[in-house]
């Protein structure tokens, strides 16, 4: 049985509110690409996370996007399943 991606995002936001941090839902008007989370966490880590279904992966415009982020030195991540996001929150 393959996973939802609101599965994955569930699992997602549930671990960053056991580590003490805020998953917080991106919804841009007139930004596409931007990833789905900004992951908060303790001792100033900010991460961005695109959340798929397991593995699919990111649109070419998210990956502009991302790639941008990335640029500007920010960590982004491409969360598919639930070791991936333990392996991105430790």
């Amino acid at each position: 049985m393959i996973k939802r991606e609101s599965t994955v995002e569930r699992y997602l936001v549930r671990k960053v509110k056991e580590l003490g941090g805020m998953a917080i839902k991106l919804n841009p008007i007139g930004m596409a690409g931007l990833p789905d989370r900004l992951i908060l966490l303790p001792g100033a880590r900010v991460i961005f996370a695109e959340v798929k279904r397991p593995g699919e992966k990111p649109r070419k415009i998210q990956k502009v996007i991302h790639n941008q982020l990335r640029l500007l030195g920010f960590r982004v991540e491409v969360v598919d399943s639930n070791e991936k996001i333990r392996e991105v929150l430790t």
